[in-house]
């Protein structure tokens, strides 16, 4: 049982490629970091559960229940407060695309350390995944991840960490990214992070061709219980058009997936959730102390470039669809 952690969000997205209030209308996805692994794993068949908070409406009902549409097992809770929110201009050619968040004041960010019964919550899990969106919500946010990461080590419970910075969120606040985010990787067997985060983390910068491998190898100096590294590196051509590859780090080994051509871009957001789905989805097919790294990334990789063309937060395929895209079979499937 892989058990993910965050905020549970509604995504409101200009329809087609307009701009938000161009149409009267809005297309609407629900999604948030965790929880697109949570989603994107249990569509490749393993048991997920998502632990979050929601308000008792509509809108927090429709979230649970698109979780549970996907298999996902639901500990969200209701509490008071409202959904949180985030609208989308979808980018198209030169124009990039757009985030606005409306999250102040959600039933996540205002959800007390007493919500959460964490032994309770965690039991049967193997895994508890984490991003770095969650501390950078506010000071009672960064207190509840930490709270988690600390039950889950306590348990026994391996723990995966996400970067996932968001400039935007820690900004609003007296934060301080490095201090807070150390905290957490220090629970981390496995961060998904590339050479930006982790200088971020550890108040370095890296450059060169071996900026990656050299910024994992910092990680592992710094973080003890840190065994793996995986990143994605993109090459943004224009805002529907890029090439992106993947690098798994191990202490004493690596793994590379190719890069990969993205044209006609649909939708790229959550592609880095589909990308940590693919690698624990790829880690979990043998023995993490065995794990052929670079069949992880190639997993990884392929899910995520399989993301950026589908509509939505989260994704929605199986194993056979990255069988498919592996093999280079992009013909209609009959």
């Amino acid at each position: 049982m892989i058990v993910c952690f965050g905020e549970l969000l509604i995504r409101l997205s200009a329809p087609g490629r307009g701009l938000l209030l161009q149409q009267p209308s809005l297309d609407v996805h629900v999604g948030g970091a965790e929880a697109n692994v949570a989603i994107g794993l249990a569509r490749l068949g393993h048991a997920t559960r998502m632990i979050s908070a929601v308000p008792d409406n509509a809108l927090g009902a429709g979230a649970v229940a698109a979780l549970r549409a996907s298999g996902v097992e639901s500990a969200v809770i209701t509490l008071p407060g409202r959904m949180g929110l985030y609208f989308l201009s979808p980018g198209a050619g030169l124009r990039a695309a757009e985030i606005i968040y409306d999250r102040a004041g959600s039933s996540f960010a205002l959800a007390p350390a007493s919500a959460f019964d964490w032994p309770r919550l965690l039991a049967g899990a193997t895994r508890l995944h984490l991003s770095g969106i969650t501390p950078a919500l506010g000071p009672q946010s960064a207190d509840l991840a930490l709270a988690a990461a600390q039950a889950a080590t306590a348990l026994g419970i391996a723990v995966s960490f996400d970067g996932n910075y968001r400039s935007h969120l820690w900004q609003a606040w007296a934060s301080d990214p490095p201090a807070i985010l150390s905290r957490l990787v220090a629970h981390a067997d496995i961060l998904f992070g590339n050479h930006q985060d982790i200088g971020l983390i550890l108040g370095r910068d890296f450059a060169g061709d071996d900026r990656q491998p050299a910024a994992a190898q910092a990680a592992f100096a710094a973080f003890p219980r840190l065994r793996l590294v995986a990143a994605t590196a993109r090459t943004v051509h224009a805002a529907d058009s890029h090439a992106l590859s993947a690098r798994i780090d191990a202490r004493d080994g690596h793994g590379v997936a190719d890069a990969i051509t993205l044209a006609s871009i649909v939708d790229r957001i959550g592609a880095g959730d589909a990308f940590a789905a693919g690698v624990l989805h790829g880690l979990l097919q043998g023995d993490l102390a065995q794990a052929d790294l670079a069949h992880a990334a190639r997993t990884g990789l392929a899910l995520a470039g399989l993301k950026h063309y589908l509509p939505g937060d989260a994704s929605l395929f199986g194993q056979r669809d990255i069988d498919a895209f592996l093999a280079g079979q992009h013909d209609v499937r009959r």
